[in-house]
């Protein structure tokens, strides 16, 4: 495993907090990993991490790690069913507790993600961003950010680039415990889990035409 210890450009204060709170949350929470993980075997089978390529800082592609709550049907064409068929009551209750994501502090170990920052979206995104929205990848991409708990997924896209962008202009690190210490209220409270209709959000479509 590669771990860049402080990636180029990343403050020294930041990367020192992520990596003490991330080693230290994996030895405390390592019985709640395991357990996790033989529940996933069960359920889904293997692999029981999901792994897809995410852009992270400066667009650097990278491979992200999260507990799977699908499982793996297809239709009769060999598309994968749709996921509101594969997703699995066990990975429901992952995702509402945000459990699913504890993989990703390896990711942070690593030096890929933070703890705190805009979260890693789809690589295919990528070239439908504008200026303004790209600046969301000139920090790491983290855990959960000031979209995260300021209503997640019920926000529109609009609104979370803007949140991400206010992010990179406005960061300290007291703002990083902030957000941190409302992410655990917004877990417990399992607010702006997903938009109706949706396991989680619908997808970016791109901005629409300018006038």
């Amino acid at each position: 495993m590669v771990i860049r210890l402080l990636p180029k450009g990343i403050p020294f204060v930041k990367r020192f907090v992520d990596l003490i709170i991330a080693l230290t949350a994996m030895i405390i929470l390592s019985p709640v990993l395991i357990f996790i993980s033989i529940l996933v075997l069960i359920k889904h089978g293997f692999p029981i991490l999901y792994r897809q390529l995410r852009p992270g800082y400066r667009g650097e592609i990278f491979t992200i790690f999260k507990f799977r709550t699908m499982k793996t049907h297809t239709e009769s064409n060999g598309q994968p069913a749709p996921d509101e068929e594969r997703l699995t009551k066990l990975g429901s209750f992952l995702r509402s507790a945000s459990l699913d994501e504890l993989p990703e502090l390896v990711n942070v170990i690593k030096g890929e993600m933070s703890l705190v920052g805009p979260r890693p979206l789809l690589v295919d995104y990528l070239p439908l961003y504008n200026a303004e929205q790209s600046r969301r990848h000139s920090v790491l991409p983290g855990i959960t950010g000031w979209a995260q708990v300021n209503g997640r997924n019920i926000l529109s896209w609009q609104e979370k680039f803007e949140m991400d962008v206010w992010y990179v202009d406005n960061w300290t690190p007291w703002l990083d415990f902030k957000i941190i210490a409302q992410s655990i209220i917004k877990v417990l409270k399992r607010e702006g889990i997903s938009q109706p209709g949706y396991t989680s959000a619908e997808q970016f479509q791109g901005n629409p035409p300018e006038e």
